[in-house]
């Protein structure tokens, strides 16, 4: 007696797996955007406009939220991988997705290598190393780094971001709680007068200049759009994410912001700097606090490595998506059966 034997069916190709809750999908987001943006953007901006700086911190927070509205419209619509590409791909073209696409990967790997170089530049200044030619081998091992342990998972990336943004977190915390008594006491001299310059019109351009410096500080919202396929629930979690996200980091540069221009004033934020210190350094060596400098100074570079691991990992994204669009190779979008991470598109970021 014989039996018909079903014919065995090919094995279901590995999938990204949802391991990230809303406070998960919420510090990313902020690792993305509070780096440079509070670190240093605060600073140049002041040097434009002068104590109004605080008001283009609202402005621009503002402005992004609209913007980030319209992201977490399309994200709870279309919670895929891939994000701006994504969407353009389906609600546009298919031109127009490849183009946003590319463009997303060239911008942001400049992106992925300032941070790299910050974070070197910061970590050696921390440890009092006088030496620019270590910057970049060390730049190099920190994105090594943060290839390897992407590779490791989404969870494991994920906890580790939360480290790191707490960290950072805590450094400015601290900074704003030191800071506050010199800001209540210096505050009437150092914020007057409110604008950079006493012609009206050159006082709106330099104001209306500072928004567009400070919004683009708010950019890294984009990041919890490209793990679609990552988080719990995406139609409700990104949205929710996008929108405290940006909520919290307009609250947090406020308040840094004012703090630092109040207790120090704009000549010294805006002061010139380097590599090696951030504006923001340099109004916490005002203090006269060496511990607070020192928590500052740990920030930036926890701060720098945030941005860097958010970013490659947004960019191994958008590679994966692009692979199984075709857009790229196919191969980039092969998934890790073990940690379900797409571990072909994080190696050629990292290499790239």
């Amino acid at each position: 007696m014989t039996t018909d034997s079903q014919p065995s069916r090919p094995p279901e190709p590995a999938a990204l797996r949802r391991d990230v809750g809303l406070f998960g999908a919420m510090m990313m987001g902020l690792g993305s955007i509070v780096g440079t943006g509070v670190f240093v953007s605060i600073g140049i901006a002041a040097g434009i406009t002068g104590p109004s700086v605080v008001f283009a911190i609202l402005v621009a927070g503002l402005v992004a939220t609209f913007n980030g509205l319209s992201s977490a419209q399309l994200a709870a619509v279309h919670p895929v991988s891939g994000g701006t590409y994504e969407y353009g791909y389906r609600w546009l073209t298919p031109s127009m997705g490849f183009t946003a696409g590319w463009m997303f990967l060239c911008a942001k790997s400049a992106s992925a290598a300032t941070a790299a170089l910050g974070f070197a530049g910061y970590a050696l200044h921390l440890f009092q190393v006088d030496r620019e030619d270590w910057i970049v081998p060390l730049a190099v091992c920190a994105v090594v780094a943060t290839t390897l342990l992407l590779l490791g998972g989404i969870r494991r990336s994920n906890w580790t971001n939360i480290a790191i943004v707490s960290t950072t977190l805590i450094a400015l915390a601290s900074f704003v709680v030191a800071g506050f008594p010199v800001a209540w006491r210096e505050g009437s001299a150092n914020m007057t007068p409110l604008f950079a310059s006493d012609v009206p019109s050159t006082a709106t351009r330099q104001f209306l200049e500072a928004c567009a410096l400070m919004f683009v500080a708010y950019t890294g919202y984009g990041r919890i759009a490209t793990l679609g396929e990552e988080v719990h629930n995406p139609r409700r979690t990104i949205p929710r994410a996008i929108i405290v996200t940006l909520l919290v980091s307009s609250l947090l540069y406020a308040i840094v912001g004012g703090v630092a221009v109040a207790a120090a004033g704009t000549d010294i934020l805006s002061g010139t700097t380097n590599r090696t210190t951030a504006p923001l350094q340099i109004v916490a060596n005002q203090l006269k606090s060496p511990l607070i400098a020192k928590l500052v100074a740990v920030g930036a570079v926890t701060a720098m490595l945030g941005v860097l691991l958010n970013l490659i990992l947004g960019l191994s994204r958008v590679v994966f998506a692009m692979g199984r669009r075709g857009d790229l190779p196919s191969k980039l979008s092969a998934v890790s059966t073990r940690s379900a991470t797409p571990y072909v598109a994080v190696l050629a970021v990292g290499i790239g």
